[in-house]
């Protein structure tokens, strides 16, 4: 899966801050036990993901930087809510066993 730059760089940030990277572990962790369709959760993800690199641009240069350089409105983090829902967010499902039958 590739990111664009706006996802590779939240990731990146992510990723080297512990703090954060428990917050987002935790959050992905509560929307994977909504349930439902992996598409609507990815769109839901999307949202809060967008709303926290805007909220992180305010403070971290690099961020800030890209963000304001750019001058784009909203861009898709919709690439990595999935990869995040799909790490972290939803177990396998745990096939049931077959009782032998003797």
């Amino acid at each position: 899966m590739s990111f664009n730059r706006y996802e590779q760089l939240l990731y990146d940030y992510i990723d080297r801050n512990d703090e954060e990277k428990r917050f987002w572990e935790g959050r992905v962790v509560e929307i994977g036990r909504q349930g439902g369709r992996l598409e609507g959760l990815v769109l839901g993800l999307n949202d809060q993901l967008w709303d926290y690199f805007e909220e992180r641009a305010r403070f971290d240069p690099v961020l800030r930087d890209l963000r304001f350089h750019d001058g784009e409105p909203k861009i898709s983090m919709l690439n990595l809510s999935e990869y995040l829902l799909r790490m972290w967010g939803r177990l396998p499902k745990k096939k049931a066993r077959r009782r032998s039958g003797g």
